[in-house]
């Protein structure tokens, strides 16, 4: 009671040490140790979390639908991407293994024409794709993977299935890429153990997802940035080799499309070439889904869409066509490498030693190398509930961690083997993914229609519509078909054994078995049904825009706008 008086009366604390103690009911911020704030980061956040209850639906079946549409509308993940990130993301994020190394497999197996076909017709399906999954996003904002949309507008076993087989595509690529990388290495270092290289870069992207969102996001700013040069670059200097600029000089033309041909192997070859172009595009449509989550969609989605559609025709279509004039399909170091990530078989870096200049297929592989460990850099899902303090999903940033240790087997006598199984799971998930979203979008228009619903209350609009997502549909599933040909009966299967023919098969083929194993235990278990346009959640997670308001705005914002951006904005 004394201490108390002492205290109330004179206003001053009694003295520990040098530094005075607070005044009663004042407070001090303070700031624990780096390494208690870097072990608290990790623990849960209280006001982030994911309710997982599995109650019986309404009809009496063992899904709840209306909880998981309230649970993917009330996502915890943080959003802490800014504007020069998305941007810099849309245009290079899904440059990687696909365009700099893949497209060498494919020039070698279906010649240059094929090549050019495939990745056009792959371009015009994704371009369909990424409207119906903007118009769907804009209206239903989701997080992670859009499989909520074949859970809501089709069935939600299909929507299970359609999850897990987009995690593990993502899963998959972590090792994929990390191999591929230690791969390229061999260029300057043969002799060095791949395990070295290995651990190295598998702990560089951990480190890097560890960071959290903001992390991710200045890393792949700078990887992205590197890439985009690099294809720019490659186009003019590609441009600048075909018409006789090169050391060596002497026009080129389009000679090889002449000898040895445009074609190889015939229509089976073009065939063999969708499933890599896939490869090479996926992750494109996430540029829909970062769009969406803005604060006026029907501004940001247009320019996103429109850096898809010069992504698709700069950096794949105009440098593949390029490669196809640069360097020959029966060139040996294409049919050679050891794998499709050995970057002795990248055509680009091929193009480059034939025009006879020093130290730049050096610098080319660097770029190579920085491409394929930023596509591994995206690769863990968020589909896991732990959302730590930081708004880092831990647990499943852990496992996609604990499935990249499987790169280890770059060290081992069987990593062409291993890289092609890989492939394997991941090249036709894209597909299944893509058919799914324009599949989902025709269901959704149609059920939007049968509620009594108009187009114009969607605050964006997919500009091919209807019809355009049954482009995409139906293209998927002919592609589904060809590759189930191409696995049947490859290139040369007469001179195959029984035992090469079957192990060929689910080499090309073995996201489909996958799929099915998802799917159809979950709908026997849980007796989810088909949904029905007329049953279908239309409001649940619904994102309400003022649409008059947004016109309004844009409007005034575009008289504002001078000559030069007004021509700007028409193209991009």
């Amino acid at each position: 009671m004394e201490d108390e008086k002492v205290y109330t009366s004179d206003k001053t604390p009694p003295q520990t040490g040098s530094e005075p103690l607070p005044v009663y009911g004042e407070s001090q911020p303070t700031k624990a140790p780096f390494g208690r704030r870097f072990l608290d980061s990790f623990k849960r956040d209280p006001n982030a979390h994911i309710i997982n209850q599995r109650e019986a639906g309404a009809d009496g079946s063992g899904f709840d639908l209306e909880t998981a549409a309230q649970n993917v509308a009330h996502s915890p993940l943080q959003r802490r991407l800014k504007g020069r990130h998305l941007q810099m993301i849309a245009i290079g994020g899904s440059i990687g293994t696909g365009l700099f190394v893949g497209s060498g497999t494919v020039l070698a197996t279906g010649g240059p024409a094929s090549v050019v076909i495939a990745y056009c017709l792959i371009g015009v399906m994704l371009y369909t794709t990424v409207h119906a999954l903007g118009e769907m996003a804009v209206l239903f904002p989701v997080s992670g993977s859009f499989s909520h949309y074949s859970t809501r507008f089709l069935d939600p076993a299909w929507g299970f299935a359609m999850g897990w087989n987009y995690a593990l595509q993502w899963l998959i690529v972590l090792p994929l890429e990390i191999v591929a990388a230690s791969i390229t290495i061999d260029y300057w270092s043969p002799d060095v153990s791949n395990a070295a290289w290995v651990i190295i870069f598998w702990a560089l992207i951990v480190a890097i997802n560890l960071f959290g969102v903001r992390g991710y996001g200045e890393a792949e700013f700078v990887f992205a940035a590197i890439k985009v040069t690099a294809v720019i670059g490659f186009i003019i200097l590609g441009i600048v080799i075909n018409c006789g600029g090169g050391p060596q000089g002497g026009y080129i033309g389009g000679k090889f499309w002449h000898n040895p041909g445009a074609f190889h192997n015939g229509f089976k070859g073009l065939c063999s070439v969708f499933v890599n172009a896939a490869f090479a595009f996926s992750g494109t449509e996430l540029v829909g889904l970062a769009a969406a989550e803005t604060a006026n969609p029907r501004k940001s989605l247009p320019t996103a869409i429109k850096q898809v559609f010069w992504r698709i025709s700069l950096f794949y279509v105009v440098s593949l066509t390029l490669v196809g004039l640069l360097v020959r399909y029966d060139d040996d170091r294409l049919i050679s490498g050891g794998s499709s990530a050995d970057a002795h078989a990248s055509p680009f870096v091929i193009a480059i030693e034939n025009a006879g200049i020093a130290g730049l297929p050096s610098v080319m592989n660097v770029v190579i190398m920085i491409a394929v460990l930023s596509v591994g850099n995206s690769s863990p899902p968020k589909f896991l509930a732990y959302i730590d303090r930081k708004g880092r999903p831990i647990w499943a940033i852990a496992v996609a961690s604990a499935l990249g240790l499987l790169c280890f087997l770059a060290a081992s006598s069987q990593e062409t083997t291993a890289f092609e199984w890989m492939m394997a799971i991941s090249g036709l998930s894209s597909i299944f993914t893509w058919g799914s979203v324009c599949l989902c979008h025709i269901r959704f228009r149609r059920a939007w229609k049968v509620q009594g619903h108009s187009l114009d209350e969607l605050a964006f609009r997919s500009q091919p519509g209807v019809f355009g997502s049954w482009v995409g549909f139906i293209f998927n599933c002919l592609i589904l078909i060809a590759q189930f040909w191409i696995g049947f009966a490859p290139v040369g299967y007469a001179d195959m054994t029984a035992g090469a023919l079957v192990e060929n098969f689910f080499s090309v083929y073995l996201a489909a078995p996958i799929v099915l194993v998802f799917y159809l235990p979950y709908k026997f278990w849980y007796k989810t049904k088909v949904m029905r346009c007329k049953d279908m959640d239309l409001v649940t997670g619904r994102r309400d825009l003022d649409i008059q308001h947004l016109i309004e705005q844009e409007v005034a914002e575009q008289k504002e706008w001078p000559k030069w951006k007004k021509v700007y904005k028409l193209f991009c």
